[in-house]
This record gives structure tokens, C-alpha cells and sequence, in this order.
């Protein structure tokens, strides 16, 4: 119940007991007394009107009263809760009571949204420096552990120096892509890189990422496959950052499909002026769980915090940031233990 409804059941209750009381007080007196003619009560129709009278008179005395002290505490309550609003915005603050209440109530549900939201940022913004740590901290501790084997005495065995050497080469690549990653992510968030649009075969830059991945997929025995009905279908958009997130995208399904298995690349068209570029695989799949954080920058679903299969740990969250910069939407399925299907939209060409 609102409290401007309490504090009419509030003054209701209060006068009616004054008002019994005032009445009794009354009888008594003219009891008592026999100076008091013009107070007699002499039949019923009397009585109410006295009745109502005091029972109006008390009502709107208490029920006043108790509004202004409930007033003055919720809007205390209100300056202290927001200080500076009327600093910070151009709000004017209600003098009704119901409203004021209300205005308390957005502002509460306000804060607790802004507190859940604080919270979360905070969660991730530990887990994202944690993840970062992790990631720096190996290929660089790597790279010194051999150098340093180097300097103390290595370089001069001909068996192991040039071992150490492309070891500590590999660390150090693996450090410019994460740079490299994080930079390009920094400059899609802050739209400092703008997208270059034209208009290119979306088929033929699907078959140049396969050559590419070719000699990587025939090491686990993976087949690549292109499934469209079209031989040739243009799209448009900045051709330089879809070719990177298919990039991403078919070599994910390279890094964790099956031994022998297939990774194969769909295009259908949704509409008139869409398409949908669908990338499957029968790897391991990923578990629901994971849905939510896939595309947060070296979010792992494998906890054991091993990258085995190389690459920055950012691969999904640019994948995500570019597809997002060309105002289309991004969709992953995936069945634990059968396999996941990647796939985002485009723009046609007319």
C-alpha cells in the first residue's frame, strides 16, 4: 500500500477516535453541568452533524499534519540519496507525495541497476587483466627461458641453438599477434579505424582463406568444403576485415575440429538483400554455458588455461567487433561432443 494511502487510513482511524472521545467528553460535560443549554444534544439529526463536524476537523488536521512529516522525512531521505542532481541535471524533483515516492523508487531501481552493472564491469575488467597477464607472461617467459639457456652457454652447441633460436622466434610472433590483436580491437571500439566499404564475391574470398589454411588443415586431416547454390554472389562491405573474420573463423574450425574431419563453409541468402555465411565444423563443440562470455577478449572454455593450438586468445572478440561494425548480426550453435556452426550476415549487392 502507498504511504499517502497509510496516512489517510492513518488520520481516518485518528479521527475517529477523537472524534468518539471529543463526543463523550461533551456528554459528560452536559451531564455535569448545568450551564452548558446551548451544547444539549437534542435528537439524532444534531448529533451527526456534530459527529461529522469534529470527525471532518480532525480528518484533515491529522491527515495534513501526518503528510507533512512523512513529506519532509521521504524528501530528506531523497536530498541524501542524490545530492548532487541538481547539479549534475536539469530534474525537477515532485512536491506530491505519491510522486515523490515514485521518483524514489526509479531512483532506487536505478542504482542497484547501476551497482549489478559496476559489478559486472568490474568482474570482467579483473578477469580481462588476469587473462592478459597470462597471456603475456607465457610466450615472454618462454622466449627468456631459452635465451637466457642461450647465453649461458648454448649458442656455442650446434645441436640445440638453432632449436632455441625458432622456439624463442615463436614466442616473440606470438606477442606481436596479441599487440597486433589488441590494437585493432582498441581501434573497433573507438572507431578510430573506419571501415572501407566496396563491393566484392564473397565465394571467391571464401576459396582465398581456404588456400591459405590449406597446408594447416591437411596436418589434422581436415577437408574444407564450400556449399552455395550461387557461383558468385557480391556483397558489401569493408572486404579487408570480413576476409579477417573468416580468417578466424575457418581456422577456429581448423584448431578444433576432429582428426580427419570437415569444415565446411555455407552461404545462403535470407532475404532479398541478405545473406548468411554459416562456418561448421565437427569438432568438440561448446557447452551452452560459455554462450554468454565466447566473444570477451581470451575467454577460454577450457578453464585449464592452455592455448595449444597458438593464435592471440582474441580471435572471437574481433570477430565480433567487426561484424557489429558493419550493423549485422553474429550467431553461434554448437552440440557438446558434435560440433559448432559459426555464422554471421551480409549485405548483398543488387
Amino acid at each position: 500500500m502507498p504511504s499517502f494511502n497509510k496516512s489517510k487510513l492513518q488520520a481516518l482511524v485518528l479521527s475517529i477516535i477523537l472524534s468518539v472521545i471529543t463526543l463523550i467528553v461533551i456528554y459528560l460535560f452536559n451531564a455535569y453541568s448545568f450551564d452548558i443549554s446551548l451544547l444539549l444534544v437534542n435528537n439524532v439529526v444534531e448529533l451527526l452533524i456534530l459527529i461529522i463536524m469534529f470527525f471532518t476537523l480532525y480528518f484533515f488536521i491529522i491527515y495534513f499534519y501526518l503528510e507533512s512529516f512523512v513529506f519532509k522525512k521521504i524528501r530528506n531521505l531523497y536530498n541524501d540519496l542524490v545530492p548532487n542532481q541538481q547539479e549534475t541535471e536539469d530534474v525537477l524533483v515532485s512536491t506530491n507525495m505519491g510522486e515523490l515516492v515514485e521518483q524514489l523508487k526509479r531512483f532506487s531501481k536505478e542504482s542497484q541497476t547501476e551497482i549489478k552493472s559496476m559489478k559486472e564491469k568490474e568482474n570482467f575488467r579483473r578477469d580481462f587483466i588476469g587473462n592478459l597477464a597470462h597471456e603475456l607472461k607465457t610466450p615472454l617467459f618462454t622466449s627468456q627461458s631459452y635465451l637466457l639457456t642461450l647465453i649461458d652457454g648454448a649458442l656455442k652447441d650446434e645441436n640445440v641453438n638453432l632449436k632455441y633460436l625458432k622456439i624463442a622466434e615463436k614466442s616473440i610472433e606470438r606477442l606481436i599477434f596479441i599487440v597486433k590483436d589488441l590494437d585493432l580491437i582498441t581501434k573497433l571500439e573507438s572507431d578510430e579505424l573506419k571501415l572501407e566499404k566496396s563491393t566484392f564475391n564473397i565465394i571467391s574470398l571464401v576459396n582465398n582463406v581456404f588456400e591459405m589454411l590449406e597446408i594447416q588443415a591437411n596436418k589434422k586431416g581436415i577437408s574444407f568444403s564450400l556449399d552455395s547454390k550461387f557461383k558468385s554472389v557480391n556483397v558489401i562491405a569493408d572486404q579487408e576485415k570480413i576476409h579477417q573474420v573468416l580468417t578466424n573463423l575457418i581456422e577456429n574450425s581448423v584448431k578444433y575440429g576432429k582428426e580427419s574431419g570437415t569444415s565446411e563453409v555455407t552461404i545462403e541468402s535470407i532475404t532479398e538483400n541478405k545473406i548468411i555465411i554459416r562456418i561448421t565444423d565437427n569438432g568438440s563443440g561448446i557447452q551452452k554455458i560459455h554462450f554468454n562470455r565466447l566473444f570477451e577478449r581470451f575467454y577460454r572454455v577450457d578453464n585449464s588455461g592452455n592455448r595449444i593450438t597458438g593464435g592471440s586468445g582474441l580471435g572471437l572478440a574481433i570477430v565480433k567487433h567487426i561484424v557489429d561494425a558493419h550493423n549485422e548480426k553474429l550467431y553461434v550453435e554448437s552440440d557438446y561432443g558434435v560440433g559448432s556452426e559459426f555464422s554471421f550476415t551480409l549485405e548483398k549487392s543488387n
